[in-house]
């Protein structure tokens, strides 16, 4: 299935007015079980950041974590880069209008070549790295652009089944297990294959966990994947698709919060930190 074309409808829908784009990021905090493992991790950091903060948004995508972070954290500084500069365009605007012209600032970027040495605190990137070959690359240029001491936040598909994401080469897409996102260049990462990759990259220290668990799971496909799914039918669910959600979030939200209780020995994410 391809994911990109379904963003680029939505980011056009939600960008015709800043009030839309707020409640569809609101909405989006509350449904997505991965902004709640991240949110979860940032505001562990909030009280060392009190007097500053200097992020990279890698691969910002709508600007719905730029915007969470610049809520959260009242003296922080976002730098938003998105390889779409359709993305980048309506972001930039969208901040501006938001309140947040002179602490927002979005550009255009492949981050396989994008690194900003020694200038960020934190870096985030979430449902990012699965889409680029070259991630050590990336990983490389991350590093490079985190100050002293910086963090890293990834939030990633695992290789236990991430995001359903299979036979990402094709090579069985006539035999029914073809991805269920096309985009995918990888079945997610391992937990040692990826603190094998930031340690090579120079990172001191790396922390990854597992992330939707049983609960995750169950929750993405009731909350994603069947609504993904169904406009990548027709567009005619959109219509739709607000009273499917009212009926299945309250499981759902039970389900999100179990997941992000405690540890899990497998899941089909992973949450990742890694200290310069």
């Amino acid at each position: 299935m391809k994911y990109e074309p379904i963003k680029h409808s939505i980011d056009s829908f939600i960008s015709k007015r800043p009030s839309i784009k707020r409640l569809f990021f609101k909405l989006l905090d509350l449904y997505l079980l991965r902004t709640w493992h991240v949110h979860k991790e940032l505001r562990k950091i909030r009280s060392d950041y009190k007097n500053g903060l200097t992020v990279l948004d890698g691969g910002a995508g709508f600007g719905q974590y730029s915007f969470w972070i610049l809520k959260k954290f009242k003296n922080a500084e976002i730098t938003g880069v998105d390889i779409s500069q359709s993305h980048v365009d309506k972001a930039q605007v969208f901040f501006d209008q938001s309140g947040f012209k002179g602490r927002a600032f979005f550009e255009q970027g492949d981050l396989t070549k994008y690194a900003k040495p020694n200038s960020f605190d934190v870096i985030v990137s979430v449902d990012v790295m699965e889409h680029i070959l070259d991630d050590r690359k990336v990983f490389e240029n991350f590093h490079l652009s985190l100050k002293e001491n910086g963090i890293l936040f990834v939030s990633t598909p695992s290789d236990q089944g991430g995001s359903d994401v299979h036979d990402h080469d094709h090579d069985h897409e006539n035999d029914g297990s073809a991805s269920f996102i096309d985009e995918h260049v990888r079945d997610g990462y391992g937990v040692e294959d990826i603190t094998e990759k930031l340690k090579t990259a120079g990172f001191s220290k790396v922390e990854a966990n597992y992330t939707y668990g049983t609960p995750g799971k169950i929750s993405w496909k009731l909350l994603m994947k069947i609504p993904i799914s169904l406009l990548n039918i027709s567009k005619v669910f959109f219509i739709l698709l607000p009273f499917y959600w009212i009926i299945v979030y309250p499981f759902c939200l039970i389900l999100n919060y179990a997941d992000t209780q405690g540890t899990h020995k497998t899941g089909t994410g992973l949450m990742v930190k890694a200290y310069k």
